[in-house]
C-alpha cells in the first residue's frame, strides 16, 4: 500500500483520477492535480517546504521530489515528465517539460515551457533554461534548440502516462 501521510497535520491533496503506485511515498504539504501519476519507488516529501505539482503530471518510478527548509518551494507545472531516478529539489518546472532519467534540478532553479533536461544531468542552483531547449551535462548547459518531433513527444508522453496509470486499476 503507498504511504500517504501528514507531516504536521498537513495532508496531501489530489486531484481526480490520480494514479499513486503501491510502494510510492508521498507526505506532507503535497498538492497534486488532475490525472497525476505517481509511479513504483517514487518519493514525493513535501515535509520541510511545500510541493505543487499540476495536471497531468508523472513522477516517474525512483524519483524524488523535495524542497529546502524556510528556503525553496518545489512547483511542477502541467504536462510535466520527472524521469527514472530523477531529483528535482527546491526548483520550479512549468509546463511541458522532459526531466530526464537521473538528471538532477537544484534549488532556484527554473526550467520553463517546452524544455528537455537530458538524462543524467545537473541543472545547478539558480541556473534559469530557457524555453524550447535541450540542456544537457554536469553542470547541464543549452544544447540546441528542440525539434519539431521532440516538441511533439512533449506533448505525447503525459497522455502515455495517464494511459499507463489505467492499466493498473
Amino acid at each position: 500500500m503507498s504511504i500517504i501521510l501528514p507531516v504536521k497535520g498537513i495532508n496531501p491533496e489530489f486531484g481526480n483520477d490520480c494514479f499513486i503506485a503501491p510502494n510510492a511515498t508521498i507526505v506532507g504539504d503535497v498538492k497534486m492535480g488532475n490525472k497525476c501519476s505517481v509511479w513504483f519507488n517514487a518519493v514525493v516529501r513535501g515535509d520541510v517546504n511545500s510541493i505543487t505539482v499540476g495536471d497531468e503530471s508523472n513522477i516517474q518510478d525512483g524519483a524524488v521530489i523535495h524542497a529546502t527548509y524556510l528556503k525553496a518551494a518545489t512547483v511542477i507545472g502541467n504536462r510535466v515528465n520527472i524521469g527514472h531516478n530523477a531529483i528535482v529539489h527546491g526548483c520550479t518546472v512549468k509546463d511541458n517539460v522532459l526531466i530526464g532519467m537521473g538528471a538532477i534540478v537544484m534549488d532556484h532553479a527554473v526550467v520553463n515551457e517546452f524544455c528537455i533536461i537530458a538524462a543524467g544531468s545537473v541543472v545547478l542552483e539558480n541556473t534559469i533554461c530557457e524555453s524550447g531547449y535541450i540542456y544537457a551535462g554536469t553542470p547541464a548547459k543549452k544544447i540546441k534548440p528542440i525539434t519539431e518531433e521532440q516538441r511533439a513527444l512533449l506533448n505525447k508522453l503525459p497522455d502515455n502516462y495517464i494511459m499507463y496509470s489505467d492499466w493498473f486499476r
